[in-house]
């Protein structure tokens, strides 16, 4: 069991992890990949509804035609993921009758702060493996869509680029001071 204690590095697990576009041209084990998918499985959702897929594409032919349907006309400007060993597709399903009735009483999609979750998880799980990612929000849902063939009521929410790092290095990324970012009981 797991026992809180000075000794974990989680954050210098969230230190090290940054955004890795380039990769090297070696394939990652699928056991490496389920470890990040049972990762991102143990993520919280609303009323435990579970509504995050992961579509693991490393198929290069897949690939191909996923990339150039989903990185093309004003997305081009993400073609480099196409060079990633693996694209990760997250899906939401968005039938489930929790994620219809926050969305009618609150106006938020739970399905993507669900999606938010598990791909953070799936991500940090990838960090400790020694694989880099980068979370991709730019696409066509309709290339994605098409390129894959998916049924409607899945809807991808956000592309994830994987490999293992060219420059495995972890730099200093500028980040707000923890002054500018928090405030307790009131605004100042």
């Amino acid at each position: 069991m797991y026992k809180p204690n000075h000794k974990n590095n989680f954050l210098q697990l969230i230190k090290a992890r940054k955004s890795v576009r380039k990769y090297q041209d070696r394939p990652i084990a699928k056991k490496e990949l389920l470890k990040c998918v049972e990762a991102a499985r143990l993520a919280p959702s609303a009323s435990n509804s579970q509504p995050c897929r992961f579509m693991i594409i490393d198929d290069p032919e897949v690939k191909t035609r996923l990339t150039r349907f989903a990185f093309s006309g004003v997305y081009a400007v993400t073609k480099w993921a196409a060079k990633a060993p693996v694209i990760v597709v997250l899906l939401a399903e968005r039938d489930l009758l929790t994620n219809r009735i926050g969305k009618q009483i609150t106006g938020l999609h739970f399905y993507l702060i669900d999606a938010g979750i598990a791909g953070e998880h799936f991500i940090l799980q990838a960090q400790d493996l020694g694989i880099g990612t980068c979370w991709i929000g730019w696409f066509s849902e309709k290339g994605i869509k098409k390129a894959l063939n998916l049924p409607a009521k899945y809807k991808p929410v956000a592309l994830i680029a994987a490999g293992y790092p060219v420059n495995p290095k972890t730099g200093r990324r500028k980040r707000k001071t923890l002054r500018d970012i928090h405030w307790f009981n009131r605004i100042r």
